[in-house]
């Protein structure tokens, strides 16, 4: 008479649970970097938005030789921005300008700076990423 070998097929709950803590394990890390790369891509608007700024000012200075703070000067169009709606020029002479922009909604708390100097160029800094 011939025994019959019955081969058991699928996984243990064992093995389950293993697959499932290195799931977790892996959102774990992953949803946070996930969150730093969204609010890094809401930044980039408030750049783009700042270099508008930056073109506005280079053609304000070649007609007045000198950077303004006055943003009816500029006619920069915010209308389409999604996160980044206003911006302000805190500082403006002959040698250079500083415009900041805060986002709004989902990017509260991100703050872009642009700093301007006819000698070094802009630099663009980010808070709250």
């Amino acid at each position: 008479m011939k025994k019959r070998k019955f081969i058991e097929k699928g996984f243990t709950l064992v093995e389950l649970m293993v697959v499932v803590i290195i799931v977790g394990i892996l959102a774990s890390v992953a949803v946070p970097i996930y969150r730093a790369n969204i609010k890094k891509a809401m930044a980039s608007e408030g750049a783009a938005l700042l270099g508008s700024v930056l073109t506005a000012q280079r053609i304000y200075y070649a007609e007045n030789n000198t950077y303004t703070t006055t943003k009816t000067n500029l006619g920069v169009d915010t209308l389409g921005n999604k996160y980044f709606t206003d911006y302000t020029v805190s500082s403006a002479d002959a040698n250079g300008f500083t415009a900041t922009t805060s986002g709004t909604g989902a990017a509260a708390g991100v703050t872009v700076t642009m700093t301007y100097t006819n000698a070094a160029g802009a630099t663009i800094s980010y808070s709250g990423l």
